[in-house]
Protein backbone atom coordinates (compact mmCIF):
# COMPACT_ATOMS: atom_id res chain seq x y z
CA UNK A 1 0.00 0.00 0.00
CA UNK A 2 2.97 2.35 -0.50
CA UNK A 3 5.12 3.53 2.75
CA UNK A 4 3.45 6.76 3.34
CA UNK A 5 0.98 5.57 5.55
CA UNK A 6 0.07 3.31 8.30
CA UNK A 7 -1.29 0.23 7.53
CA UNK A 8 -5.43 0.24 8.11
CA UNK A 9 -5.20 -2.11 11.04
CA UNK A 10 -2.13 -0.35 12.31
CA UNK A 11 -4.32 2.83 12.18
CA UNK A 12 -6.87 1.25 14.16
CA UNK A 13 -4.86 -0.03 16.73
CA UNK A 14 -3.75 3.95 17.32
CA UNK A 15 -7.14 5.52 17.74
CA UNK A 16 -8.02 5.38 21.31
CA UNK A 17 -11.78 5.80 20.45
CA UNK A 18 -14.38 3.07 20.63
CA UNK A 19 -14.45 1.08 17.36
CA UNK A 20 -17.41 0.86 15.17
CA UNK A 21 -19.20 -2.20 13.77
CA UNK A 22 -17.61 -0.94 10.49
CA UNK A 23 -14.07 -0.75 11.60
CA UNK A 24 -14.06 -3.77 13.52
CA UNK A 25 -15.43 -5.97 10.24
CA UNK A 26 -12.74 -4.29 7.81
CA UNK A 27 -9.70 -4.77 10.71
CA UNK A 28 -10.78 -8.70 10.87
CA UNK A 29 -11.39 -8.64 6.91
CA UNK A 30 -8.35 -6.76 6.44
CA UNK A 31 -6.45 -9.45 8.70
CA UNK A 32 -7.54 -12.68 6.78
CA UNK A 33 -7.92 -11.33 2.85
CA UNK A 34 -4.55 -12.98 1.30
CA UNK A 35 -3.83 -10.07 0.19
CA UNK A 36 -0.30 -10.65 -1.94
CA UNK A 37 -2.05 -13.90 -3.39
CA UNK A 38 -4.78 -11.90 -5.07
CA UNK A 39 -2.55 -9.55 -6.30
CA UNK A 40 -0.30 -11.83 -7.67
CA UNK A 41 -2.97 -13.41 -9.47
CA UNK A 42 -4.57 -10.21 -11.22
CA UNK A 43 -1.49 -8.43 -11.91
CA UNK A 44 -0.44 -10.00 -14.86
CA UNK A 45 -3.83 -8.35 -16.15
CA UNK A 46 -3.50 -5.26 -14.61
CA UNK A 47 -2.58 -2.15 -17.09
CA UNK A 48 0.61 -1.08 -16.71
CA UNK A 49 1.75 2.95 -16.12
CA UNK A 50 2.32 4.35 -19.26
CA UNK A 51 5.18 5.66 -20.67
CA UNK A 52 3.86 8.43 -22.52
CA UNK A 53 2.83 9.87 -19.23
CA UNK A 54 -0.14 10.28 -18.60
CA UNK A 55 -1.93 9.18 -15.27
CA UNK A 56 -0.53 6.26 -13.86
CA UNK A 57 -3.07 3.71 -13.06
CA UNK A 58 -4.03 3.46 -9.27
CA UNK A 59 -2.47 0.85 -7.17
CA UNK A 60 -3.71 -2.41 -7.60
CA UNK A 61 -3.91 -2.97 -4.13
CA UNK A 62 -6.46 -0.04 -3.47
CA UNK A 63 -8.84 -1.18 -6.62
CA UNK A 64 -8.87 -4.60 -5.04
CA UNK A 65 -9.60 -3.11 -1.81
CA UNK A 66 -12.31 -0.99 -3.49
CA UNK A 67 -13.98 -3.65 -5.45
CA UNK A 68 -13.94 -5.82 -2.00
CA UNK A 69 -15.32 -3.31 -0.27
CA UNK A 70 -18.59 -3.27 -3.40
CA UNK A 71 -19.18 -6.52 -2.43
CA UNK A 72 -19.26 -6.33 1.58
CA UNK A 73 -21.26 -3.45 1.33
CA UNK A 74 -23.65 -4.05 -1.66
CA UNK A 75 -22.31 -0.78 -3.51
CA UNK A 76 -23.30 0.49 -7.15
CA UNK A 77 -19.99 1.76 -9.38
CA UNK A 78 -21.49 5.66 -8.47
CA UNK A 79 -22.14 4.87 -4.97
CA UNK A 80 -18.93 3.66 -3.84
CA UNK A 81 -17.32 6.34 -5.59
CA UNK A 82 -19.53 8.46 -2.84
CA UNK A 83 -18.74 6.30 0.05
CA UNK A 84 -14.63 6.59 -0.45
CA UNK A 85 -15.71 10.32 -0.28
CA UNK A 86 -17.89 10.61 2.78
CA UNK A 87 -16.62 7.26 4.85
CA UNK A 88 -12.93 7.68 6.26
CA UNK A 89 -13.04 4.28 7.61
CA UNK A 90 -13.37 2.94 3.65
CA UNK A 91 -11.47 5.49 2.37
CA UNK A 92 -8.37 3.94 4.76
CA UNK A 93 -9.61 0.61 4.45
CA UNK A 94 -8.78 1.07 0.39
CA UNK A 95 -4.93 2.83 1.65
CA UNK A 96 -6.53 6.70 0.27
CA UNK A 97 -5.11 9.61 1.80
CA UNK A 98 -7.70 12.45 1.13
CA UNK A 99 -5.49 15.29 0.98
CA UNK A 100 -2.86 13.49 -1.28
CA UNK A 101 -4.36 10.58 -2.87
CA UNK A 102 -7.06 10.61 -6.44
CA UNK A 103 -9.94 8.82 -5.62
CA UNK A 104 -10.80 6.58 -8.24
CA UNK A 105 -14.22 7.93 -10.14
CA UNK A 106 -17.38 5.33 -10.72
CA UNK A 107 -15.36 4.11 -14.57
CA UNK A 108 -12.23 3.66 -12.91
CA UNK A 109 -14.28 1.61 -10.40
CA UNK A 110 -16.33 -0.07 -13.36
CA UNK A 111 -13.69 -0.96 -15.58
CA UNK A 112 -11.80 -2.84 -12.58
CA UNK A 113 -14.84 -5.03 -12.46
CA UNK A 114 -14.73 -5.37 -16.10
CA UNK A 115 -11.40 -6.77 -15.89
CA UNK A 116 -12.07 -9.85 -13.20
CA UNK A 117 -14.83 -10.49 -15.54
CA UNK A 118 -12.89 -10.58 -18.78
CA UNK A 119 -10.11 -12.78 -17.55
CA UNK A 120 -12.33 -14.96 -15.34
CA UNK A 121 -10.63 -13.63 -11.98
CA UNK A 122 -13.80 -14.09 -9.77
CA UNK A 123 -13.46 -17.98 -10.14
CA UNK A 124 -9.47 -17.66 -9.66
CA UNK A 125 -10.18 -15.51 -6.45
CA UNK A 126 -12.89 -18.17 -5.01
CA UNK A 127 -9.93 -20.93 -5.86
CA UNK A 128 -7.29 -18.89 -4.53
CA UNK A 129 -9.13 -18.70 -1.06
CA UNK A 130 -10.09 -22.42 -0.78
CA UNK A 131 -6.87 -23.23 -0.89
CA UNK A 132 -5.93 -21.09 1.45
CA UNK A 133 -8.41 -22.55 3.49
CA UNK A 134 -7.74 -25.76 3.02
CA UNK A 135 -3.55 -25.28 4.03
CA UNK A 136 -4.62 -23.90 7.44
CA UNK A 137 -6.97 -27.16 8.12
CA UNK A 138 -10.29 -25.28 8.19
CA UNK A 139 -12.57 -27.48 5.38
CA UNK A 140 -12.97 -31.38 5.45
CA UNK A 141 -13.95 -33.01 2.73
CA UNK A 142 -16.10 -35.67 4.09
CA UNK A 143 -19.63 -34.72 3.26
CA UNK A 144 -21.35 -32.36 1.00
CA UNK A 145 -25.06 -29.82 1.74
CA UNK A 146 -25.97 -29.41 -2.46
CA UNK A 147 -28.63 -26.55 -2.20
CA UNK A 148 -30.19 -23.44 -4.42
CA UNK A 149 -31.01 -20.24 -3.66
CA UNK A 150 -33.12 -17.41 -5.88
CA UNK A 151 -31.66 -13.78 -6.94
CA UNK A 152 -34.13 -11.49 -8.05
CA UNK A 153 -33.12 -9.70 -11.05
CA UNK A 154 -34.73 -6.20 -12.21
CA UNK A 155 -37.86 -6.91 -14.52
CA UNK A 156 -37.83 -3.46 -15.13
CA UNK A 157 -37.64 -2.82 -18.79
CA UNK A 158 -36.30 0.86 -18.61
CA UNK A 159 -32.70 -0.18 -20.28
CA UNK A 160 -31.07 0.92 -23.48
CA UNK A 161 -32.82 -2.61 -25.06
CA UNK A 162 -35.97 -1.20 -24.01
CA UNK A 163 -36.19 -4.95 -22.37
CA UNK A 164 -35.85 -7.70 -19.26
CA UNK A 165 -32.55 -9.27 -19.00
CA UNK A 166 -32.80 -11.96 -21.59
CA UNK A 167 -30.38 -14.63 -19.52
CA UNK A 168 -33.34 -14.13 -16.09
CA UNK A 169 -35.78 -15.90 -16.10
CA UNK A 170 -39.03 -16.71 -13.99
CA UNK A 171 -39.76 -19.75 -11.46
CA UNK A 172 -42.19 -20.56 -9.22
CA UNK A 173 -41.43 -21.14 -5.86
CA UNK A 174 -44.62 -22.01 -3.58
CA UNK A 175 -47.00 -19.86 -5.26
CA UNK A 176 -45.15 -16.78 -5.80
CA UNK A 177 -43.47 -15.95 -9.14
CA UNK A 178 -39.92 -14.94 -9.06
CA UNK A 179 -37.44 -13.50 -12.04
CA UNK A 180 -33.92 -13.72 -11.67
CA UNK A 181 -30.89 -16.56 -11.43
CA UNK A 182 -30.67 -19.19 -8.81
CA UNK A 183 -26.74 -19.53 -7.09
CA UNK A 184 -26.09 -23.30 -6.52
CA UNK A 185 -23.30 -24.48 -4.03
CA UNK A 186 -21.97 -26.98 -2.89
CA UNK A 187 -20.82 -26.71 0.95
CA UNK A 188 -18.61 -28.33 3.12
CA UNK A 189 -20.93 -30.35 5.70
CA UNK A 190 -18.76 -29.68 8.95
CA UNK A 191 -17.23 -26.37 8.01
CA UNK A 192 -20.34 -24.80 6.42
CA UNK A 193 -18.20 -23.09 3.82
CA UNK A 194 -18.42 -23.37 -0.01
CA UNK A 195 -16.20 -25.33 -1.97
CA UNK A 196 -18.12 -25.45 -5.47
CA UNK A 197 -20.84 -22.79 -7.04
CA UNK A 198 -22.70 -22.76 -9.95
CA UNK A 199 -24.81 -19.68 -11.40
CA UNK A 200 -28.06 -20.60 -13.50
CA UNK A 201 -31.25 -18.69 -14.55
CA UNK A 202 -34.09 -19.07 -12.30
CA UNK A 203 -35.96 -21.85 -14.00
CA UNK A 204 -32.97 -24.46 -14.35
CA UNK A 205 -33.92 -27.39 -11.83
CA UNK A 206 -31.73 -27.74 -8.70
CA UNK A 207 -30.63 -31.42 -10.23
CA UNK A 208 -29.37 -30.29 -13.51
CA UNK A 209 -25.95 -28.88 -12.19
CA UNK A 210 -26.09 -31.38 -9.44
CA UNK A 211 -22.92 -32.89 -10.40
CA UNK A 212 -21.00 -30.07 -10.72
CA UNK A 213 -21.35 -29.43 -6.80
CA UNK A 214 -19.53 -32.11 -6.01
CA UNK A 215 -15.63 -32.45 -5.42
CA UNK A 216 -15.70 -36.36 -5.82
CA UNK A 217 -13.97 -37.38 -2.32
CA UNK A 218 -17.96 -37.00 -0.46
CA UNK A 219 -18.83 -39.96 1.84
CA UNK A 220 -22.12 -38.58 2.37
CA UNK A 221 -24.44 -35.88 -0.03
CA UNK A 222 -26.99 -33.96 1.68
CA UNK A 223 -29.79 -32.21 -0.07
CA UNK A 224 -33.53 -30.72 0.49
CA UNK A 225 -36.54 -32.57 -1.10
CA UNK A 226 -35.86 -30.49 -5.19
CA UNK A 227 -33.15 -33.49 -5.01
CA UNK A 228 -35.34 -36.40 -4.80
CA UNK A 229 -33.45 -39.06 -7.56
CA UNK A 230 -30.40 -37.43 -7.63
CA UNK A 231 -28.47 -41.00 -7.10
CA UNK A 232 -30.67 -42.49 -10.20
CA UNK A 233 -29.32 -39.78 -13.02
CA UNK A 234 -26.33 -40.65 -15.54
CA UNK A 235 -24.75 -37.78 -14.16
CA UNK A 236 -23.92 -39.08 -10.64
CA UNK A 237 -22.59 -42.46 -12.16
CA UNK A 238 -19.53 -44.02 -11.00
CA UNK A 239 -20.23 -41.44 -6.98
CA UNK A 240 -18.99 -43.41 -4.52
CA UNK A 241 -21.09 -41.51 -2.15
CA UNK A 242 -24.42 -41.87 0.13
CA UNK A 243 -27.12 -39.74 -0.52
CA UNK A 244 -29.27 -38.16 2.44
CA UNK A 245 -32.15 -36.45 0.23
CA UNK A 246 -35.17 -35.15 2.56
CA UNK A 247 -38.40 -36.78 1.95
CA UNK A 248 -41.00 -34.49 0.28
CA UNK A 249 -43.21 -32.71 2.77
CA UNK A 250 -46.02 -34.23 2.26
CA UNK A 251 -44.93 -37.61 2.46
CA UNK A 252 -43.49 -36.70 5.80
CA UNK A 253 -46.75 -35.37 6.98
CA UNK A 254 -48.04 -38.91 5.90
CA UNK A 255 -45.68 -40.91 7.97
CA UNK A 256 -48.02 -43.75 10.07
CA UNK A 257 -47.51 -42.92 14.28
CA UNK A 258 -46.01 -45.89 15.12
CA UNK A 259 -42.45 -46.70 16.46
CA UNK A 260 -41.14 -47.04 12.73
CA UNK A 261 -43.37 -43.83 11.11
CA UNK A 262 -41.73 -41.63 14.66
CA UNK A 263 -38.14 -42.83 13.47
CA UNK A 264 -38.22 -42.18 10.14
CA UNK A 265 -39.47 -38.38 11.13
CA UNK A 266 -36.12 -38.69 13.82
CA UNK A 267 -34.19 -39.36 10.95
CA UNK A 268 -35.66 -36.62 8.63
CA UNK A 269 -35.05 -34.07 11.41
CA UNK A 270 -31.58 -35.15 11.88
CA UNK A 271 -30.88 -34.46 7.91
CA UNK A 272 -32.52 -31.51 8.22
CA UNK A 273 -30.29 -30.17 11.33
CA UNK A 274 -27.48 -31.08 9.05
CA UNK A 275 -28.88 -29.26 6.05
CA UNK A 276 -29.08 -25.97 7.85
CA UNK A 277 -25.66 -25.48 7.83
CA UNK A 278 -26.06 -24.74 4.23
CA UNK A 279 -28.33 -21.96 5.07
CA UNK A 280 -25.47 -19.87 6.72
CA UNK A 281 -22.93 -19.12 3.82
CA UNK A 282 -26.74 -17.88 1.26
CA UNK A 283 -26.96 -15.99 4.33
CA UNK A 284 -24.18 -14.52 4.70
CA UNK A 285 -23.61 -13.45 1.21
CA UNK A 286 -28.03 -12.28 1.01
CA UNK A 287 -28.58 -10.55 4.77
CA UNK A 288 -24.88 -9.76 5.68
CA UNK A 289 -23.40 -8.53 2.08
CA UNK A 290 -26.56 -7.69 0.77
CA UNK A 291 -26.80 -9.49 -2.51
CA UNK A 292 -30.60 -10.24 -2.84
CA UNK A 293 -31.07 -8.26 -6.26
CA UNK A 294 -28.49 -7.97 -8.98
CA UNK A 295 -27.74 -5.21 -10.51
CA UNK A 296 -25.26 -6.68 -13.49
CA UNK A 297 -27.03 -8.06 -16.74
CA UNK A 298 -26.45 -11.40 -17.98
CA UNK A 299 -24.91 -14.47 -16.48
CA UNK A 300 -21.39 -14.22 -16.96
CA UNK A 301 -20.94 -11.06 -14.72
CA UNK A 302 -23.08 -12.20 -12.13
CA UNK A 303 -20.68 -15.71 -11.79
CA UNK A 304 -18.02 -13.83 -11.49
CA UNK A 305 -19.38 -11.86 -8.79
CA UNK A 306 -21.06 -14.86 -7.31
CA UNK A 307 -17.37 -16.43 -7.48
CA UNK A 308 -16.09 -13.44 -5.00
CA UNK A 309 -19.18 -13.20 -3.02
CA UNK A 310 -18.61 -16.98 -2.02
CA UNK A 311 -14.79 -16.75 -1.42
CA UNK A 312 -15.92 -13.54 0.84
CA UNK A 313 -18.42 -15.77 2.82
CA UNK A 314 -15.83 -18.59 3.35
CA UNK A 315 -12.78 -15.93 4.58
CA UNK A 316 -15.94 -14.32 7.16
CA UNK A 317 -17.42 -17.47 8.02
CA UNK A 318 -13.89 -18.82 8.87
CA UNK A 319 -12.04 -15.52 10.35
CA UNK A 320 -11.96 -16.69 13.99
CA UNK A 321 -10.24 -19.53 13.43
CA UNK A 322 -7.96 -17.84 10.81
CA UNK A 323 -7.31 -14.85 12.81
CA UNK A 324 -6.37 -17.39 15.69
CA UNK A 325 -3.76 -18.80 13.42
CA UNK A 326 -2.43 -15.23 12.01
Amino acid sequence: MGGKQLGFTDYELTTAKKRTKREKFLAEMDAVVPWQALIDLIEPHYPKASKKGGRPPYLLGTMLRIHLLQQWYSLSDPAMEEALIEVPTMRRFAGIELISDRIPDETTILTFRHLLEKHGLGEQIFDTVKALLAARGVTMRQGTIVDATLIAAPSSTKNKEGKRDPEMHQTKKGNQWYFGMKVHAGVDKDSGLIHSVVVTAANVHDLTPAAELLHGEEEVVYGDAGYQGIAKRRDMEGTNAEFRVAMRPGKRRALPDTAEGKLLDLVETAKAHIRSKVEHPFRVIKQQFGFQKTRLRGLAKNRCKVNVLAALSNLYQARRQLLASV
